[in-house]
């Protein structure tokens, strides 16, 4: 896997301030995406151990409030197989902080068995993940007023909250945030 970019103390991809990784590799193509060099699969750097040092070092202050990953595509087959593992490294080592993830895909069409992008690892890479930015950014429903989300159409799943309660978001709107960052009660 090649990523083009990890900001340190990223301000604009979650709440607080968060250390973020942007992969390479997109097949969703979004018309307007704000980064399209990142489709490609060889874009900037390879994802090394020295690469996962460098995160797991730029995560230990108290400051910091989680892990954002995004693209890129996070669901594209061939990084989740680096990200599960990945993740997994983040939730043994800071198990307060919380991951966020940002994906074109839709979490209950593309991600569920038999999806577009399911895999061997799917599940679990989900089950480190606590809040996923879903659906593909679509121009003509973009909004900067949104928080977290760049088009009406991408919704904020918090999926630790449906984890923990046993809900389900296709059903169940609790956990989906609003524009505000508030949850739906």
């Amino acid at each position: 896997m090649y990523y083009g970019s990890i900001k340190k103390t990223d301000i604009a991809d979650g709440p607080g301030v968060r250390v973020s990784l942007f992969v390479s590799g997109c097949r969703n193509h979004c018309k307007g995406c704000f980064q399209p060099e990142t489709w490609d699969f060889s874009y900037g750097n390879p994802f090394t151990e020295d690469t996962e040092r460098e995160i797991l070092k730029a995560l230990e202050p108290d400051f910091i409030q989680g892990f954002t990953c995004l693209g890129g595509e996070p669901f594209e087959p061939e990084n989740q197989r680096v990200l599960v593992r990945f993740f997994r490294k983040i939730r043994e080592e800071f198990p307060k902080k919380d991951i966020w993830c940002y994906t074109g895909y839709t979490w209950d069409r593309d991600l569920i068995t038999g999806g577009k992008v399911h895999t061997e690892v799917t599940e679990e890479m989900l089950s480190f993940i606590d809040v996923l930015v879903d659906g593909r950014f679509e121009e003509e429903k973009k909004d900067i007023t949104l928080l977290y989300r760049g088009s009406r159409n991408q919704r904020l799943l918090n999926l630790r909250r449906f984890r923990e309660s046993g809900q389900d978001p296709r059903t169940d709107p609790s956990g989906v945030l609003n524009p505000d960052g508030t949850y739906t009660e």
